[in-house]
């Protein structure tokens, strides 16, 4: 239904617009980070966007952008779809997030998603949000791994060692938690990647990016893996 298709980066249009408990969400297996990618050219802007934010509780570090696909770091595209601006689009399949705004366009963010069997689909809406948020393991994370989620059974405090980084978007639908959600990252390796147990992560940098500018109650429609139909995008 969505047809989503990236254009250039806009600098202008995108700096003017820069700023403004849990369950599932840890990595699903001890995944390492995986083998160091070729080194990029580091572009000033994005090593700015990416610096070390030291005005939090707990001072987030720097991404080491020569590292990331490019891919994955926020940008500005064009968007054409049946969505609202305000509207939050997750593609599992390409692992992008998309944050519509108005006249065609949204914010587009890499992301981490779940993998196969553990991911959530459909539509739900944003019920809370949260600074630093406590991180609880479900009950089906214990008994699959009791050694490994078995200690934080009583939950874990907000901190940079948190699985859910410096902010969560709780997502619920009809009412009732899905236990899902979007979330920051200890791990900024896993952004493009299929790993966690079902929640859907950002770099710190861009979850409290995107944070700061959606309200709660905002849509959000997690398309299905398969959705190709929905997502074709073509470099411009």
């Amino acid at each position: 239904m969505s047809h989503l298709r990236a254009s250039q980066l806009t600098r202008r249009v995108f700096l003017a617009g820069l700023p403004l408990t849990l369950a599932a969400c840890a990595s699903a297996g001890r995944s390492a980070p995986p083998a160091v990618r070729a080194v990029n050219v580091v572009d000033p802007f994005y090593a700015s966007m990416y610096r070390a934010i030291q005005d939090e509780p707990f001072p987030v570090p720097a991404i080491d952008v020569s590292q990331v696909d490019p891919r994955f770091l926020r940008q500005e595209v064009e968007f054409t779809g049946p969505e609202s601006a305000g509207d939050i689009v997750v593609d599992p399949s390409r692992r992008f997030l998309y944050l519509v705004r108005e006249n065609g366009r949204a914010l587009r963010y890499g992301c981490g998603v779940g993998q196969a069997g553990f991911d959530y689909e459909g539509d739900a809406v944003i019920a809370r949000k949260a600074e630093w948020p406590r991180w609880t393991p479900t009950q089906n994370m214990i008994r699959r791994e009791p050694e490994r989620y078995g200690p934080f059974a009583g939950g874990m405090e907000g901190g940079l060692d948190n699985p859910l980084g410096a902010r969560a978007l709780y997502l619920f639908k009809n009412g009732r938690d899905t236990l899902y959600r979007i979330h920051g990252t200890n791990e900024p390796w896993s952004i493009g990647q299929s790993v966690s147990s079902g929640c859907i992560r950002l770099f710190n940098q861009d979850i409290i990016d995107l944070h700061r500018r959606v309200p709660t109650g905002t849509r959000v429609t997690v398309l299905t893996h398969g959705a190709r139909h929905r997502t074709r995008e073509a470099l411009v």
